[in-house]
């Protein structure tokens, strides 16, 4: 008999496998700002001049990464690293509003029928759809700016309560943009952080 309330079997499992894969997205970022600062002297002056580029690499690897349900891509680091090297305010804007854009598409399968992506019975699907049954946008803002759960059940829950969606693509916009903006700014400033680091 199922006690009620108790955690399924294997929970901690999944929480450690969700911990590693959090540590390796840190590790990777750190490993790329890494050798982006061994080199930086080399390739500053001519990587200078392709910011546009990076801007775009940066805005398109974010798009992909959120349309990417439940599925970790290396956007973070990949976005740390441009902010070494080109205006951190400009690859924060980049990255914010491809990660805004990309959250769409987990807005439409809610929009069409969570079901088939998440069981609605999840706790945490449970306490994101309480969150916008209760403030809505906000909830959206919220999360889009301190992710205290994926946002991918945001956007879910969003699309299953039928909120508008340009209401929500400018919430999680509003949100997500100052968001990259800060990570961006303490990534431009690693170089200083690791100096002395070079073997």
């Amino acid at each position: 008999m199922a006690v009620k309330g108790a955690r399924p079997a294997g929970w901690w499992v999944k929480w450690l496998k969700e911990g590693l894969l959090l540590l390796g997205m840190v590790a990777l970022s750190a490993g790329i700002a890494f050798l982006l600062f061994q080199y930086h002297d080399v390739f500053s002056i001519s990587l200078q001049s392709y910011g546009w580029l990076a801007y775009l690499v940066v805005f398109t690897v974010s798009l992909i990464s959120s349309c990417t349900i439940f599925v970790p891509t290396p956007a973070l680091a990949i976005m740390l690293a441009a902010a070494i090297i080109w205006n951190p305010m400009l690859v924060g804007l980049a990255a914010g509003t491809g990660d805004a854009i990309g959250e769409m598409t987990s807005y439409w399968v809610g929009y069409a029928g969570e079901k088939i992506v998440v069981d609605e019975k999840l706790p945490v699907y449970q306490k994101a759809a309480g969150w916008m049954q209760r403030y809505g946008v906000w909830a959206v803002f919220g999360v889009a700016l301190v992710p205290v759960v994926p946002f991918d059940l945001m956007g879910l829950a969003g699309g299953a309560l039928k909120i508008k969606w340009w209401k929500f693509i400018l919430a999680a916009w509003c949100g997500k943009v100052p968001r990259a903006i800060i990570l961006c700014s303490i990534g431009h400033q690693l170089p200083v952080l690791l100096n002395g680091w070079r073997f």
